[in-house]
């Protein structure tokens, strides 16, 4: 646990090489190894390494408790998206659908969501946006529905949401702005475009 504390102490001062030669040497010691293989993808992926990256996802995913595999194929998938890598992502999606109990609104908004990017049809889209509405949208779902909403035309809900997304991210903690980086710069960039047009 104090290597996973200096990781993030690390991590948070964006020293990201220190922070992911930590959690390495954490992982060696087969503690919570997939808390601290998201902690290395985490670094990994601050200091420009997507594959180092997707790789600790994947293990994360591959060695963690049933009870977090959905949570680890989620992040692999929306780490993947935001990379525009959109058929890996779908597939760690579905995978995250497929294992998720109780996120899984979540889940599969931001698989409706890649599915969009990648020009693919989506079925019972209002659905999916409504189930996610109803499951109190609060923080990275915001992110989903604004984006949603902005691909189905609903400008004003998308204005809404995305700037919540990026007022709630902003206003919180340091670690959070910094891991949900490409996020919050994914949702500035559509509201700049909504602003233009």
């Amino acid at each position: 646990m104090l290597l996973r504390q200096l990781c993030l102490s690390h991590y948070e001062a964006r020293r990201f090489r220190p922070a992911l030669r930590v959690a390495l040497q954490a992982i060696d010691l087969d503690v919570l190894v997939d808390v601290l293989h998201q902690d290395a993808a985490r670094a990994a992926l601050a200091a420009g390494d997507i594959d180092a990256a997707t790789a600790h996802l994947r293990a994360a995913a591959r060695r963690g408790p049933a009870s977090r595999r959905a949570f680890h194929f989620w992040t692999l998938g929306s780490t993947l998206f935001l990379a525009g890598r959109y058929a890996s992502a779908i597939v760690a999606l579905e995978r995250a659908v497929r294992w998720g109990t109780r996120d899984k609104a979540l889940y599969r908004a931001h698989l409706a969501l890649v599915r969009l990017a990648a020009n693919e049809h989506v079925e019972n889209l209002q659905e999916t946006i409504d189930a996610l509405v109803g499951a109190r949208p609060r923080g990275y779902e915001q992110f989903l529905l604004g984006h949603l909403a902005y691909a189905s035309g609903a400008w004003p809900a998308a204005r809404r949401y995305l700037g919540e997304f990026v007022r709630r991210v902003g206003a919180g903690s340091p670690l959070v702005a910094l891991a949900l980086g490409g996020e919050l710069s994914m949702a500035r960039a559509t509201l700049a475009t909504m602003s233009a047009n």
